[in-house]
């Protein structure tokens, strides 16, 4: 008998972030919104949340002719929903909800939890309950749609939730409108993660672990009851990498039913012409920045190279990263100054008045300001991991030092008052970035550098790594334009090493070795790319609508 795929009539996709730019899972959506778009029009439909009208956000364009009589039904149903366009690249459908009436529900809400699905939200705290009474409202702007939209036009439609944020919604959808096939992507377990930032070593004592018991341990027992009890309820269980799929297994006592690896849109990298002017003008601002803050001219071949991503110290390596940095000062082979950029979001004050003061002027400087590692101050400097690290380190950013580094604890949206750039536009600047991850479920910085035709070192501990190594076919490498360096629970210094000597190899490399590098790793990129990628969407959507259909013959036939 033939296999028979089912293909969605309509796709609903909840996160926290949509219209919400937070972290990758932003740019999970963002960038697959216009392949996906393509292929389901303006039947894909996000919905993020409402956090009010008197907070203006460029990410979303109201809408008042689309789904009017719907909208006025909502309306009079109590939800208070503003429809419109995702302002990216497809401008999908968005529905936003407000969600904060619901607080007062959540007792009840919580205990119908316990009883559908025994999820323990006794001891939720913190953004528990926010993302929670989003996550309800969410599956109350989905129910409504159906039932006064879709409900007997069409049957096969699809509600994916992204991490345990939009948990609830979930299960409220497959309690309340079973006719919906249901999708519940985690893109890091909340209990993984927590063991990796806890400083505990996860993988060799991944099989022995008890996430249950762990998250009671960790303080996170609320957030993994309702992500284990999601996942297990869901018509299709999925994450992204096979490195998450087998922590998932193992911490959520649940196998994925698929892998939904992230790709990237190339609409986010200039072309040509436009290219070399962008990447010319991010390298002219950061070199300006750079001496305005140490008092030192750079050279024009300055190796500028940087890590990003979320504040997590050690999950994200930044810790390994700084110290690399630290000893490829002391190495006799580095051939070139380097200037290393840190650039993650931390508990940011305001923007320096001494060194934006600078900036306003055309003058090039010979003194360094006080304190130049950072460029915003931060609400408390003192407890700080990565200024600590740096000045126990004693990295200060002194004229003879082969190594300076800048801390740039900001969003780069563009509006930070002194890079005043994207964070796109930056990287394009770049001519190496390193992402030496411990816990990395999927990687979207190196993905990032990459297209911007900027070679990356990574670790064989990040879903991306693995997948660069299994492209290779073996140990991927700079000269292939990503470095996959093995890291495991205990090979700290190993790595900060293996960093120091890939920069330091990177600095001798000739001009058209560079540019040869820079070539491979922008055709590694390619193979990323949301046209090759999608296809595991729809294998996903196709599992989920068949067991939706075996759920509904079998309360159909009351088993």
């Amino acid at each position: 008998m033939a296999h028979t795929t089912l293909k969605p009539d309509y796709i609903f996709e909840s996160s926290w972030e949509v219209c919400n730019k937070v972290g990758g899972i932003y740019t999970v959506l963002s960038s697959r919104a216009k392949t996906l778009q393509s292929a389901m029009s303006d039947k894909l439909i996000f919905v993020g949340p409402d956090f009010g009208q008197d907070k203006p956000n460029p990410l979303f364009c109201e809408d008042k002719k689309l789904w009017k009589s719907w909208v006025e039904t909502a309306r009079k149903e109590g939800l208070d929903v503003r429809v419109g366009r995702w302002n990216i690249p497809g401008k999908p459908c968005v529905v936003l909800v407000a969600f904060q009436k619901y607080f007062e529900l959540r007792n009840q809400l919580y205990a119908n939890l316990w009883e559908y699905a025994k999820v323990n939200s006794l001891h939720g705290y913190g953004d528990y309950d926010e993302a929670n009474m989003f996550s309800y409202a969410a599956g109350l702007v989905v129910e409504s749609f159906y039932n006064n939209v879709l409900k007997g036009t069409y049957s096969n439609i699809v509600y994916q939730a992204h991490e345990w944020m939009t948990c609830l919604g979930a299960m409220y959808i497959q309690q309340h409108v079973p006719e919906i096939a249901t999708i519940f992507t985690t893109h890091a377990t909340t209990i993984g993660r927590s063991i990796a930032g806890n400083d505990k070593p996860l993988y060799d004592y991944l099989w022995a672990y008890n996430g249950t018991q762990m998250s009671q341990e960790l303080n996170v027992e609320a957030k993994h009851s309702i992500e284990r009890e999601t996942a297990h309820r869901v018509d299709c269980f999925s994450t992204v990498s096979e490195v998450t799929a087998h922590e998932c297994e193992e911490l959520l006592d649940k196998k994925c039913d698929a892998i939904l690896p992230n790709g990237f849109e190339a609409d986010f990298v200039p072309k040509a012409a436009e290219f070399n002017r962008k990447r010319k003008e991010a390298r002219e601002m950061i070199l300006r920045v750079a001496n305005c803050l140490t008092g030192y001219t750079f050279p024009e071949d300055t190796l500028i190279i940087g890590t990003s991503g979320r504040y997590e110290f050690r999950n994200k390596g930044i810790d390994v990263f700084i110290e690399a940095m630290n000893r490829l000062g002391r190495d006799k082979n580095l051939k070139k100054q380097v200037l290393a950029l840190v650039e993650v979001p931390a508990w940011v004050g305001e923007p320096r008045e001494d060194l934006v003061e600078r900036l306003c002027s055309p003058d090039t400087f010979d003194t360094p300001l006080p304190c130049p590692i950072i460029t915003h101050w931060l609400h408390d400097m003192t407890h700080d991991n990565v200024t600590s690290m740096l000045k126990y380190s004693d990295m200060w950013n002194r004229a003879e030092d082969m190594v300076k580094i800048i801390f740039i604890p900001c969003y780069l949206d563009g509006n930070d008052g002194v890079m005043n750039n994207n964070y796109y536009d930056i990287i394009i600047g770049k001519d190496l970035s390193v992402y030496p991850s411990y816990y990395e479920p999927w990687g979207y910085t190196p993905l990032e550098s990459i297209a911007f035709h900027v070679p990356c070192v990574t670790t064989s501990l990040s879903g991306f790594g693995m997948w660069a190594n299994g492209v290779k076919g073996g140990n991927s490498t700079l000269m292939d334009g990503v470095a996959v360096i093995r890291r495991t629970d205990y090979n700290y210094s190993e790595v900060a090493d293996r960093i120091k000597d890939t920069v330091s190899t990177f600095s001798a490399l000739s001009d058209s070795e560079v540019k040869e590098v820079r070539k491979k790793a922008k055709k590694l990129s390619d193979k990323a790319l949301w046209k090759h990628f999608i296809r595991y969407y729809f294998d996903a959507y196709d599992i989920a609508l068949k067991n939706r259909d075996k759920r509904m013959a079998a309360m159909a036939t009351g088993k």
